[in-house]
């Protein structure tokens, strides 16, 4: 019955070990990701058909949704190390609200490119705006990643399974949601500037 629970906790203390490690290896992989999709649309700027345009208002309100976020989530991360739960987790779902509040204004800057008759397929798309949209839906897809881990922290956030010494998974979903807020802030530079 010793033997048991002595291995348990070595399984934990192993698994608390290996979880960032694995965090980093995985978030290398999508810099790795993003960092070919960005040098695929470099190049493509030299094609005869390149279409240059201005980027959609809501990109730019989602930008600071996102940036609000990260503010949000680093707030609620120190009040759950100073203990005050109440506080972290309103902040917590402050955050959460921000992070929708980003994807449906990337949805109304997919709205504006419409409307400005720049389309991601069919006839009326260009090669510079079905990169845009693509770029732009494979980082709202990981967000989306972010959204359901930024979800399991709030939901064991209230389940009062982090404590001041233990905040491994709320930890981890920063980490996380942290990487996908700076991912987008460097794509919007990167279409703000490269043209």
């Amino acid at each position: 019955m010793m033997e048991r629970k002595e291995l348990q906790a070595e399984l934990n203390v192993a698994k608390k070990k290996s979880a960032k490690p694995m965090l980093w290896v995985s978030m290398i992989s999508m810099v790795m990701f993003f960092a070919g999709l960005t040098s695929a649309y470099v190049i493509s700027m030299k094609r005869d058909d390149w279409v240059t345009f201005d980027l959609p208002n809501a990109f730019y309100t989602s930008t600071a949704f996102i940036v609000c976020s990260s503010i949000t989530l680093l707030l609620s991360q120190r009040f759950l190390k100073k203990n005050q739960k109440d506080i972290s987790r309103i902040l917590l779902i402050i955050t959460l609200g921000l992070g929708y509040g980003f994807v449906f204004q990337q949805w109304i800057g997919f709205k504006e490119l419409e409307a400005g008759g720049l389309y991601f397929t069919g006839k009326s798309s260009t090669v510079s705006t079905s990169f845009l949209i693509g770029v732009t839906l494979m980082h709202v897809l990981h967000l989306a990643a972010g959204i359901i881990s930024l979800m399991v922290v709030i939901y064991n956030h209230y389940k009062n399974k982090y404590s001041q010494g233990d905040t491994l998974g709320f930890e981890l979903g920063a980490i996380f949601w942290h990487f996908v807020d700076i991912l987008w802030i460097y794509l919007f530079l990167f279409f703000c500037f490269i043209r």
